[in-house]
Order: C-alpha cells, then structure tokens, then sequence
C-alpha cells in the first residue's frame, strides 16, 4: 500500500495535469468505488467545477474544486490515476477502469484499481477534514504539532510494540511497513520493544529519522521523470528501493553491522530488523 512518499508523488505529478482545469464529464463505472454516495451523486458533484488545488492529508489525495466540493481518494493496495490527452482518447483502453473524468479540451482522467480497495468520496471543502476517513490522523509528520514531545507522549502512553505503533495513523500518520522499519533501523531500536519502555533519546532518535528517511524517499521520487498515464502509488518507494536498508532484505547483510537481517510478524505483516544494531 502507498504510504506518504508515494502518496506526496501522486498529489506532485496529478497538481500541474489537473490545476485550472474544469470537470466536463463523469463517469463512475464502478460504484462501490465512492459506497457513500450514488453514482449520480458523485457524477454531479465534480461537474462543472475548476480545479484550484490538489494537496494530500495523510495517505488521502485531496482535489478542491471552484464548486465549494473536495474529492477524496486512497489509492489502496492498488488505485492509479492514468491521464489522457484528447487525441488518444479513441486509441485508450485501460483494463480495470472504474472512473473517467473529462476534463475542458477532451483530455481525460482515468482511474483504475484491479484488486478493487480503492476508495473515494466527494465532501462540501469545508468539511473534508472532519469526515470520518481524516478527523482522527495523527498530525503531519513534517509539521510542528509532530514534535519529539508529540512522539515521547504516544509512545508513553502505549503497550504496544513500536513498530505497530508507528502503523497505527492515529498516532503516527503516513508511515507504513516500508518506512517504518526503515526508520526504527536508523534509530537502532528493535520493532518489538514496547513503546513505553524507549528512553526519551531514544525517542528524540526516532523522531528525526521518520522524519529524515520520509524527505529522503519524497526527494529521490521527484527527481523520476514519470508517465502521466501511469500515475500511481510507487515512485517514492520505487525510486527508494536502493536505500532500503533493512525492508525486503531477509538474509542479506546489514550495511552498517554485517550481521544478518532477520523477518518476524506482527500485527499479520512482516517486519524486517537487524539483530545486531536494533538491541532489544
């Protein structure tokens, strides 16, 4: 599943292809795409408005509209956006389309999903940030309200290992099983200790590297020229795949200590850690 970076990329790539653009035509072709509105509904709430920003909240891309709607969506395990300009419009035949979007001038946004996880809705602008998908997220890593005293205070209060407590998005958003084990490596803590038992250095530690290999990977992906018709959820973790250092790595040796990266489960997905620099 995209997690922030590739989150980030999509909103960077979709902004310049949608911006001042004007919704002509809708066609939801999958309805359980948008389960809480009728397709009907849906349809009529983007026609005729202008795009005047697409920005993201967490893992959900947000598209404002001139209309006073925003169109939310997550891309899931495997949603994509595919833009077609006008004159290829008769030649496209992407499989597993569910939404196509005409846009002023005839050129077309597609949305595909082959495992059907995606998701979408459209909200009054003012509202989006209350809806119940967003209302709970934890503050933006890169903002001033995810503080090393924000992290020291949910690792507190929280029994849980802590690597399952960087996934859960009401307390750390935007992170899932990539960076965060990409980050707890950084920090040399194990992804089983409990959050409530890591030393406030080791915490501050913590806090710096999500917030260092977030901008890293959000760094390497903006410098991929991409395929407007294939805008999806992989250019930062795609393009960051050289730096892993521990995730996917099962049996191959550490770059920092030698010793052998180990697989475990938790929370039924695989983390990955060295033993030899995350001591317990």
């Amino acid at each position: 599943m995209p997690e922030l970076p590739e989150v980030e990329m999509v909103v960077r790539h979709l902004r310049p292809l949608l911006v001042e653009r004007r919704v002509e035509r809708v066609e939801l072709r999958r309805a359980r795409l948008a389960p809480e509105l009728s397709v009907r509904q849906f349809a009529t709430r983007l026609r005729r408005g202008e795009v005047e920003a697409v920005d993201r909240r967490g893992k959900h891309i947000l598209v404002h509209l001139s209309t006073g709607w925003t169109w939310m969506t997550h891309l899931r395990m495997s949603g994509r956006f595919l833009f077609v300009e006008a004159g290829l419009v008769r030649e496209f035949g992407a499989a597993h389309t569910h939404l196509v979007v005409e846009l002023d001038g005839g050129d077309q946004l597609h949305f595909a999903d082959p495992r059907h996880f995606a998701w979408m809705t459209v909200v009054r602008r003012g509202e989006w940030a209350e809806h119940a998908a967003l209302r709970k997220l934890a503050p933006e890593p890169f903002d001033e309200a995810f503080s090393r005293e924000y992290l020291e205070e949910q690792c507190r209060r929280s029994q849980l290992a802590i690597k399952l407590l960087l996934l859960n998005q009401e307390r750390v958003c935007g992170l899932g099983n990539i960076y965060a084990a990409e980050a707890l490596h950084r920090a040399g803590i194990d992804p089983r200790r409990p959050a409530s038992r890591l030393a406030s250095e080791q915490v501050g530690q913590l806090h710096a590297e999500i917030i260092a290999v977030l901008r890293e990977a959000i760094e390497v992906g903006s410098t991929l020229e991409t395929d407007p018709r294939e805008i999806y959820g992989r250019y930062g973790a795609g393009a960051f795949e050289e730096n892993w250092r521990v995730y996917d790595r099962e049996g191959q040796s550490c770059s920092t200590c030698g010793e052998t990266i180990s697989r475990l489960t938790q929370g039924g997905r695989s983390t990955y850690f060295c033993p030899g620099c995350q001591v317990a």
